[in-house]
């Protein structure tokens, strides 16, 4: 019988956008665009009527390399102009994308910080 190996990879990634905390945010905010800065993304569908929340329902579909799937996927935490955090998960894998918002020191600048969470990679073994 064939057991699930789990393994854990974490990435961060940060950028500074020279726009107040509440632009980046209504960007981000907003899946329905994310395909236009997030390459691997072909589109995010709303499953939930009404507005941004948590407990949003959301369908990720992507393209890595030669393969495309889709991820079902939740918003499970919602700042406004502070963080945004969802959870997608398919058979292969749990990813957690949680994007927190900070003054860049500047005043005038946020500071999206990307953070990807592979959880519970499950690759069977024997």
């Amino acid at each position: 019988m064939a057991r699930l190996l789990s393994m854990s990879i974490h990435f961060e990634h940060a950028i500074e956008v020279a726009c107040p905390p509440a632009n980046a945010f209504a960007v981000l905010d907003d899946v329905s665009q994310t395909p236009k800065w997030l390459a691997r993304c072909t589109g995010i569908e709303k499953l939930s009527p009404g507005e941004n929340a948590v407990g949003t329902k959301l369908r990720y579909s992507f393209r890595e390399g030669g393969r495309t799937g889709v991820m079902d996927g939740e918003t499970i935490e919602r700042k406004q102009n502070e963080r945004l955090k969802f959870r997608y998960d398919d058979k292969m894998m749990g990813v957690t994308v949680d994007i927190p918002y900070c003054e860049s020191g500047r005043g005038d600048a946020a500071r999206p910080r990307n953070r990807h969470h592979a959880e519970d990679f499950r690759r069977p073994t024997r």
